[in-house]
């Protein structure tokens, strides 16, 4: 399934915020991304029908077994070019993760494969 930035922003801000407490609301996220409440209503309804997410009673949004481990894949790519950042270029621990989140939406699996194996060696 081919995924746009912006579905892998949502992605993984349910994931997070549904790891650090069950489940998400449209007002979390809203608050995680730092955009207006209509433009996550809109894109919950969208990720629903890829079947990526439930909405539950009282608006509580969860991912579905298959949006988790897109979720999963998409954290893991964050956390490694964080740490590639940081231990390649000396990056503060904020800034490499704040790069790392621009970069991780259009980095190929190519360059994934080579910032593992350069890891592996540090």
């Amino acid at each position: 399934m081919e995924l746009t930035e912006s579905v892998e922003m949502y992605l993984e801000s349910i994931y997070l915020l549904e790891k650090d407490q069950g489940h998400a609301r449209v007002v979390d996220i809203s608050n995680f991304l730092d955009i207006s409440k209509p433009s996550v209503t809109k894109a919950m309804h969208l990720l629903r029908e890829k079947g990526l997410i439930h909405n539950e009673a009282y608006g509580h949004i969860t991912l579905t077994e298959k949006g988790k481990a897109i979720s999963k894949e998409i954290v893991k790519k964050h956390n490694l070019i964080s740490s590639f950042l940081e231990h390649s270029l000396g990056l503060s621990p904020i800034e490499a993760s704040e790069n790392a989140c621009k970069m991780e939406h259009v980095i190929s699996d190519k360059m994934i494969g080579a910032i593992k194996n350069y890891l592996k060696d540090k």
